[in-house]
């Protein structure tokens, strides 16, 4: 086992005790998995953050935090960490059809109304103190928690989000009370939220001067209205992209400033006064132990095989034609074809997650392309590639699979368990899956394996030995182009360079940490044991339940 990688274990042990301390401010809060039950018998889940001398005796306003879409409730970590500091009872919600709660998503006003009705349950909660606090779709879902009861908050905050946007209703002067909007200077969603394409640009919409309740350009950091009457509205708008609002002290700053003002913290904390980032590091330290430590299981639990196999060399020309084509046939067939899926992919109850079906479409074209460039340098070079998958050694290598990810994934369900912390950094996320996704999981797997299998064949097929870093750079170098291509223009005050993939352009983000550490672990194992299957079978489990865990299940599962 190389030496480099003994750090990995204690790396993540580390990350999840630091993680753990930060969440519970080093033992003033209480952090509990909760588990309830919906208005119309759905289970729904949460992170109940609990002030220590909380008590019935004693209660404690309270803020329910609810995240975007595909993401779960630890993403809204930054502002349930600084809301709990200060003396807030928070629940930190899954929507449904997300994490732990019950499928389908967009349901039940998205979770919303139940998450509020049940943090109006707890005894230990201050009825007349309570806040709502949603980022992106997450704000339509704590709109439809105060459309459904309108008397039961005090004050909204939404980031990166909008009224009158997918059902909820329009915001007006007195519609929703108290209202503090933090909305980006490059959103990448103003189109879709306030009706222009520049973010800047939407202190001049109809749409925010109608809900600010004035005829002039909407000014950021001004009080509008009146708290007492419920009228109150500010904008702030932070120097972030859509996603950068949970790694934004301004935009925690800013929220925790409001809710200063309408709800009265009971620990009065300056707004810079914040930890969370800590906790962010925290996971960030125990993802790259994670990742780390799967590459030390693959040297201890995968046979070696020191017979050379002498595969056939490209010319220049081939090479750098095959080179050029890998890296770009991907990044070209990401928004087409994930587009595509919506029409020739959608969700059922036996592949029930749409966006999984859209990656699902996208693997499927970019394995094809692999598996026909194989084919045609094999022309001209000779040789049979089908010498690295030999069946005989599919068994062996599943075991070996199977032994590597059962221990990755016992590790992540005690790190959720012990102290309901996942390994984390920002948009990408590994966690555990509820008994709803595994068997969603299976349906998924054999299908990304016929993709893993092409892509190790593709990465294999002409050297015996590779650079696990130059893979990882091949898979993912191409979505690093395309995010500086999207992004320059939107960063120098105008749009995306193709405005309409706002949703797509976020989830790129994500391929670049796991492709490239798909590439490594696929050449790490062919290294050691001269075939594909070995690299496949870990990378079909990794990603899988990567995928299912993290995203949002739109229809009943056919099983679980």
């Amino acid at each position: 086992m190389p030496i480099k990688l003994y750090w990995a274990p204690s790396l993540l042990v580390a990350g999840i005790l630091l993680a753990a301390l930060v969440q519970t401010n080093f033992g003033g809060v209480s952090v509990k998995d909760t588990r309830f039950i919906g208005s119309t018998g759905n289970q729904m889940s949460g992170l109940l953050y609990i002030p220590n001398g909380t008590t019935v005796d004693s209660p404690a306003p309270a803020i329910l935090a609810i995240h975007g879409y595909i993401n779960t409730r630890e993403t809204q970590s930054a502002f349930a960490i600084e809301f709990a500091r200060r003396g807030y009872v928070v629940l930190a919600l899954d929507q449904t059809g997300h994490g732990y709660s019950d499928a389908p998503a967009f349901s039940n006003g998205f979770g919303g109304p139940d998450g509020l009705a049940y943090l109006r349950s707890l005894p230990f909660v201050d009825q007349d103190r309570i806040g709502l606090e949603g980022h992106s779709m997450g704000g339509w879902a704590v709109q439809a928690a105060a459309a459904t009861n309108p008397d039961a908050y005090q004050a909204i905050v939404l980031t990166g989000s909008s009224t009158g946007t997918f059902g909820v209703p329009e915001g007006t002067a007195e519609y929703p009370r108290n209202l503090l909007l933090v909305f980006s200077l490059f959103d990448e969603f103003s189109a879709l939220m306030w009706d222009t394409a520049v973010p800047a640009d939407i202190v001049a919409t109809t749409k925010l001067k109608t809900l600010f309740a004035t005829n002039a350009d909407v000014a950021r950091k001004q009080l509008y209205g009146d708290i007492e009457l419920g009228t109150a509205r500010m904008l702030q708008m932070p120097s972030v992209i859509h996603p950068g609002d949970h790694l934004s002290t301004d935009t925690v700053a800013a929220t925790v400033a409001w809710f200063d003002r309408t709800l009265e913290s009971p620990i009065l904390l300056p707004d810079q006064n914040q930890t969370w980032y800590w906790k962010e590091l925290a996971t960030l330290l125990a993802l790259l132990g994670f990742a780390g430590t799967t590459l030390l299981l693959i040297s201890r639990f995968t046979a070696a095989n020191d017979v050379e196999q002498h595969q056939p060399q490209l010319s220049p020309g081939l090479k750098l034609g095959s080179l050029v084509i890998s890296v770009l046939a991907p990044v070209l067939l990401f928004f087409p074809l994930q587009d595509a899926a919506n029409l020739v992919l959608p969700a059922t109850a036996l592949l029930p997650q749409q966006i999984t079906n859209g990656v699902l479409l996208w693997a499927w074209g970019s394995g094809l392309v692999s598996l026909i460039l194989l084919l045609f340098c094999r022309y001209f070079v000779g040789g049979n590639f089908f010498q690295l998958a030999k069946l005989a050694l599919l068994i062996p290598a599943l075991k070996s699979a199977l032994i590597v990810t059962g221990i990755l994934y016992a590790v992540s369900a005690s790190a959720q368990f012990l102290f309901s912390v996942d390994f984390r950094f920002w948009v990408v996320a590994l966690k555990p899956l509820s008994s709803q996704q595994f068997s969603i999981f299976l349906c998924y797997l054999p299908l990304f394996t016929v993709f893993f299998t092409a892509l190790s064949l593709g990465l294999h097929g002409f050297r015996s030995q590779h650079s696990a870093i130059q893979n990882g750079v091949l898979l993912s170098v191409g979505f690093v182009v395309l995010l500086i291509m999207q992004y320059t223009p939107l960063l120098l005050g105008g749009t995306l360079m193709l405005p309409s993939q706002p949703l797509l352009t976020i989830v790129a983000f994500q391929f670049v940490p796991i492709l490239f550490f798909v590439g490594i672990i696929s050449t790490k194992c062919f290294n050691r044991t001269g075939n594909i299957w070995t690299g496949t079978m870990i990378n079909s489990l990794l990603v899988t339940w990567y995928l299912t865990a993290g995203t949002a299940t739109h229809v009943l599962p056919l099983f679980g």
